[in-house]
């Protein structure tokens, strides 16, 4: 993908940040960073699982990685010249940020029940893997 490409979906994710308040990026410390990869999940089975976020802990502070590599599977670069596909870029990408975001404020509040985003993960993931019995 172009440096066009990267300079475009930064300037998307950075509006879709100030959409937020201040106080919901409070304590990450690593901030909020594009990574040109595609990883796929550990769980994949399909070769179809790609991660498009993800949320970070580790002894030096907490990070959301969005996979700009994810994206552009998904979306292609038609997205660059065509209205429609940017706005379903967008809302993807808002998704994914809000998603990871929901982690991070979990995570400070202490919430692990049945009703957070870690359990509603572990449930699609069950349902992912349910339909692709080896």
């Amino acid at each position: 993908m172009s440096s066009e490409s990267y300079k475009k979906f930064n300037e998307i994710l950075s509006e879709l940040m100030d959409e937020l308040p201040k106080e919901f990026f409070n304590e990450l410390h690593g901030g909020v960073i594009i990574s040109e990869t595609a990883p796929l999940s550990e769980y994949d089975r399909a070769g179809d699982l790609y991660i498009f976020g993800q949320y970070r802990r580790s002894s030096i502070g907490r990070q959301i990685t969005i996979y700009k590599g994810s994206f552009d599977i998904m979306h292609g670069d038609s997205w660059l010249e065509d209205d429609g596909a940017e706005e379903r870029l967008r809302t993807h990408l808002r998704e994914v940020l809000r998603h990871e975001l929901r982690h991070h404020m979990e995570y400070m509040a202490d919430i692990h029940n049945s009703e957070s985003l870690e359990r509603e993960d572990e449930r699609a993931i069950m349902a992912y893997l349910g339909m692709h019995r080896e």
